[in-house]
C-alpha cells in the first residue's frame, strides 16, 4: 500500500491584507485533499504586524490579533498547530500559501525588500525542509520568504509574476526570479525541490486561474515527495 504524504501547511493569518490569503489557502488544502495527502495546518503563536480592516484597507488602530488564532479561521478549530510545537521530521513536504502576512508576520519584506528578517522560527522551520531535501511549494509572495530565509546559502529559481522590485530584490538576494506571464504558471528549481507559483501577485488574476497555478503547484510538489 503507497504512503499517504503528509503536508505541512505554514499560514500567517487569516486575510490577504494583513495574513494568508485565503483563496490561496483553501485552494492548496483543496488540492493536497484531492490528491489524497494529508495536511496540518501551522502558524506561529505570536501577534500580527497589525489589523487590517478588509473593508477600507486601512489599518485599525489599536486593534492586535495573533496569528495561530486568525489562522485557525482556515484551518478550522483546533486544527492549526503552533509552530512552536512543529517537527520537521512528521512532514514530507511543505506548501507555504501568499498573503501580505507572510511578508509582513513571517518576515520584513513588505517594508525592507531584500534587506529584510525573517522570524527565526519560521526561518529554521522553512530551512529545515531544504536542509532534509524534502520539496518545498511557495505561493503568492512565499517565494520572497524562501529567497529571505536561504540568501547566502543556497541560490534558488523562482517566481514572484512580473513585479520588477520583487523581481530586483530576489536577484539582490543571490536567487534567480523568472518572470511568469499568469498565475497559472509555475517555475520549478529541480535541484532545491522548490516549486513556485504566483496567484494573486496578479492582483486582477482570475479564481480559475489562480486554481490552475496552485494544483499544478501541488502536484509537482507531491510528485517529489
Amino acid at each position: 500500500m503507497a504512503k499517504t504524504l503528509k503536508v505541512a501547511v505554514l499560514l500567517a493569518g487569516c486575510g490577504h491584507l494583513d495574513g494568508a490569503e485565503v483563496r490561496e489557502s483553501v485552494l492548496a488544502l483543496l488540492a493536497l485533499d484531492q490528491h489524497g495527502a494529508d495536511y496540518q495546518c501551522i502558524a506561529p503563536n505570536a501577534d500580527q504586524y497589525h489589523v487590517i480592516n478588509h473593508v477600507t484597507g486601512q489599518p485599525v488602530p489599536g486593534e492586535v490579533r495573533n496569528i495561530l488564532v486568525e489562522s485557525s479561521r482556515i484551518a478550522r478549530k483546533g486544527q492549526c498547530l503552533d509552530l512552536a510545537k512543529a517537527r520537521i521530521e512528521d512532514y514530507d513536504a511543505l506548501v507555504m500559501p501568499g498573503g501580505y502576512g507572510v511578508a509582513k508576520n513571517h518576515c520584513s519584506f513588505a517594508f525592507k525588500g531584500a534587506e529584510a528578517d525573517v522570524r527565526p522560527d519560521v526561518a529554521a522551520f522553512v530551512r529545515g525542509f531544504f536542509d532534509a531535501g524534502k520539496p518545498v511549494g511557495a505561493i503568492c509572495i512565499a517565494p520572497a520568504l524562501v529567497a529571505l530565509t536561504l540568501s547566502g546559502r543556497k541560490a534558488a529559481r523562482l517566481t514572484l509574476g512580473t513585479d520588477p522590485g520583487c523581481a530586483d530584490a530576489m536577484h539582490h538576494l543571490g536567487h534567480l526570479h523568472q518572470d511568469t506571464p499568469s498565475a497559472r504558471e509555475i517555475v520549478i528549481d529541480e535541484a532545491l525541490k522548490l516549486v513556485t507559483t504566483p496567484a494573486y501577485m496578479f492582483d486582477d488574476a482570475r479564481l480559475s486561474d489562480v486554481w490552475v497555478g496552485i494544483e499544478r503547484c501541488v502536484t509537482e510538489v507531491l510528485k517529489r515527495c
